[in-house]
């Protein structure tokens, strides 16, 4: 099951770029939907045909990134940055650069001499640091590198805790598309019309969602996301390994509490652990997904991950696992009252 998770944190989805992570999610879900299409701004939307209400559920397939500002006359390649990165997390961290000829071009984001003591002093900015590909501005014009290429941060997928614990780039959010394809292999039988949407542009606007949900018009929705482990904090939030976790607050919204219950009872009597997060920080797609047209009543569930946009996450395949199971419980004979 994992070697599923590996080649969707493996496959590139920069926002904006996101070809190559959709045509793997597109031909693992295929046999298990009863039909799949890619709308206008490449959100692959998987279609489960049922009779009862009309479900969305959401995760996003784009991730993190960078884009080629410019090269100055050393070579040094400058970029800026595609989602909420933080620089401190960017020094030393391998890339690829993908050039204008579809070639990639290896390089490591540096800075000035790190021992220097002006410069340790404070925090990096992203202006302060570079990429160093090891050629000059001759060779990377040769190769295609331009303004606008897209750069990945490059991490292998690896395993902590003998198995228990995953890591790598982009687990935010190819932990939910992995949730969503999983969900797809068992869900076969279900009344529910469900919809699992795969979107673009979530982590610099949430833009997928809100064109998707527009033209999908669901009764209900969920948001399968990444939620920051705040299991280092004084108030533990988010413990990774304690079971995925309801959003009932974020910046954006405050979820809907019907759904909430749905899930809370379910938990409870398949005896799925379930956490509870209520957070000031960003937001997913059901900010989007909940105010389009007249308003879609619509939650989240998050798995706690640790190192949460930076270069490399840390969750556990337990909870991802127990969040499988709480959506099928959920959905297989879902829930016949009104959402309110």
């Amino acid at each position: 099951m994992t070697e599923l998770l590996k080649r969707l944190v493996d496959a590139g989805g920069i926002s904006g770029n996101e070809a190559e992570i959709r045509a793997v999610i597109n031909k693992e879900i295929l046999k298990y939907v009863d039909e799949t299409s890619v709308d206008s701004v490449g959100n692959l939307i998987a279609h489960k045909k049922g009779k009862g209400s009309k479900v969305m559920l959401a995760a996003h397939t784009d991730e993190v990134g960078l884009m080629v500002k410019g090269t100055d006359d050393e070579g040094n390649v400058y970029f800026s940055r595609i989602g909420g990165i933080e620089p401190l997390t960017l020094i030393g961290q391998r890339v690829k650069i993908k050039s204008s000829y579809n070639h990639f071009v290896d390089g490591v984001i540096t800075t000035k001499e790190i021992s220097n003591s002006d410069f340790v002093t404070k925090l990096p900015e992203a202006s302060d640091l570079f990429i160093d590909t090891g050629h000059t501005k001759e060779e990377l014009e040769k190769k295609g590198v331009n303004p606008g290429d897209f750069i990945v941060l490059y991490q292998e997928f690896g395993y902590l805790k003998d198995g228990d614990l995953v890591y790598g780039k982009a687990l935010d959010d190819r932990v939910g598309c992995y949730i969503l394809i999983e969900l797809a292999k068992k869900l076969q039988k279900t009344e529910a019309d469900i919809y699992y949407v795969f979107t673009v542009q979530e982590e610099i606007g949430l833009y997928g969602a809100k064109i998707s949900a527009y033209k999908i018009q669901p009764n209900w929705a969920i948001a399968v996301d990444a939620t920051g482990a705040e299991d280092k904090a004084s108030i533990k939030m988010n413990v990774i390994g304690k079971g995925p976790a309801i959003t009932l607050k974020d910046s954006g919204m405050i979820t809907n509490s019907t759904i909430n219950g749905w899930l809370a009872e379910t938990a409870k009597k398949h005896k799925i652990p379930l956490q509870y997060d209520v957070n000031e920080k960003g937001s997913t797609d059901a900010l989007s997904i909940s105010f389009t047209r007249e308003g879609v009543p619509s939650t989240i569930v998050g798995i706690p991950i640790r190192n949460l946009h930076s270069t490399i996450g840390i969750a556990s395949m337990n909870d991802i696992n127990n969040a499988i199971k709480l959506l099928f419980e959920l959905l297989h004979a879902p829930p016949k009252l009104s959402v309110v």
